[in-house]
């Protein structure tokens, strides 16, 4: 019985030993920097000096009063309603008529796919410049004697947050095409060869057999686009740094504006972080519970 015990004790030893570069890098990169600007969302931070002073609930007070706050939650949650049918709708379009091709399917897959591991930044810069006043899309416009905005799609206040969404929707398409593909493709088969001999419908089919049997995947796919979608960041910045006249902010810009653009309002961007985090949360859970509730 000792060696027993003595070899359980090494073994449990041995596995913390073997986790404990894990447990570290969680605690030292995501729990302690989570807790810190918790901290630091009811204080006033001076970067500069690195000096806090406790002011409360002030800094969330004041986003109840600030007119740029209210401006970026709206233009976030426009981005996320206005991104994610569309791209889960595709997204399924495409794995839908990918599963049923043979010849060439990882060809298509592949170039599907692309869009989603290029960088973010490169595919950022192109289309800044295809929605610049003299870019091909006004080009195109031009030659088809139809209207396009003379000051480029980006400076028009009514089409820079739209713009930048097509093009989100775009590059998200393709992960999430791949992942509702692999997930048709396990679905059994033999529940599709009893609905032919019933004389179902392939739409049918695809609401009745396919869908639910895809729906973990599905929820996946739509808590994963909707965190992405409230934290947008890398399309704002690269491409128009939250104009025109704060048309394109998001929350997610407006916490790296007044952390890094600001000396004194550090605290005031991990309050609004903290925002960002409960509304996410909330959205992921409702989504969760419809899901599994249809």
């Amino acid at each position: 019985m000792v060696n027993v015990s003595h070899r359980k004790n090494q073994h449990n030893a041995g596995t913390w030993i073997l986790l404990s570069p894990w447990i570290l890098t969680l605690l030292l990169f995501w729990a302690w920097p989570l807790l810190y600007a918790l901290y630091l969302s009811f204080t006033k931070y001076y970067t500069l000096t690195n000096r806090s002073v406790w002011i409360g609930f002030d800094n969330y007070v004041k986003l109840f009063h600030d007119p740029a706050f209210w401006q970026a939650l709206w233009n976030t949650v426009v981005f996320v309603v206005g991104t994610i049918p569309f791209t889960m709708f595709f997204a399924l379009f495409f794995a839908a008529v990918l599963v049923r091709v043979e010849r060439f399917q990882h060809l298509y897959r592949s170039a599907l796919f692309l869009p989603s591991v290029t960088s973010l930044v490169v595919i950022a810069l192109i289309y800044t410049n295809l929605y610049a006043p003299g870019g091909y899309i006004n080009t195109l416009l031009r030659l088809a004697h139809l209207s396009f905005p003379k000051q480029g799609w980006l400076l028009t206040p009514s089409l820079a947050l739209p713009a930048i969404m097509a093009m989100d929707i775009w590059i998200s398409i393709g992960y999430y095409a791949v992942l509702f593909l692999a997930a048709m493709q396990n679905v059994p088969q033999d529940y599709y060869e009893v609905a032919e001999l019933e004389g179902t419908s392939k739409w049918s089919q695809f609401f009745t057999i396919t869908l639910p049997v895809i729906k973990p995947t599905l929820l996946f796919a739509l808590v994963l686009n909707t965190i992405k979608s409230f934290q947008v960041f890398t399309e704002i910045y690269v491409m128009t740094r939250g104009g025109p006249l704060g048309h394109t902010s998001t929350l997610v810009y407006q916490v790296y504006s007044n952390a890094f653009e600001s000396a004194d309002t550090m605290g005031y961007a991990c309050a609004i972080a903290y925002v960002l985090f409960f509304i996410i949360a909330v959205f992921s859970v409702v989504e969760s519970k419809l899901i599994r509730e249809t």
